[in-house]
């Protein structure tokens, strides 16, 4: 899958190039060969896409399955937590423990940015 799309890519790359040559008068056989490139560049996005669309029509099910199942629950905690803000950055402990440390009241009125003056 990686390979077919650094392929694609590449292949829109080269087709580009006749635009550029056109216009400086390259001889016909040589845009003739471009046209083909950017022929079989689009043949191949093509099959491309009409590969990929199943995979995407499923990821995207499963993502709105998942919103439908979730989404309460991360309201919940999204509410339950406010504003990230609030919060210092978590800290992994030496006995692999994750905490949030909540910052106190001094230190959400402290400005967190460099100070400019007007």
């Amino acid at each position: 899958m990686k390979h077919a799309f650094a392929l694609t890519a590449v292949l829109i790359a080269l087709s580009s190039a006749p635009l550029a040559q056109t216009a400086s008068g390259t001889d016909p056989e040589a845009e003739r060969g471009f046209s083909l490139i950017e022929e079989g560049a689009k043949i191949l996005l093509e099959q491309f896409f009409q590969k990929a669309e199943p995979a995407m029509k499923d990821m995207q099910e499963g993502l709105a399955q998942l919103m439908q199942d979730y989404g309460p629950i991360l309201r919940d905690l999204a509410e339950m937590a406010g504003d990230l803000h609030n919060y210092h950055a978590p800290e992994k402990l030496p006995n692999g423990d994750i905490i949030l440390r909540r910052k106190t009241p001094a230190e959400l009125t402290q400005p967190t940015g460099p100070q400019i003056d007007l």
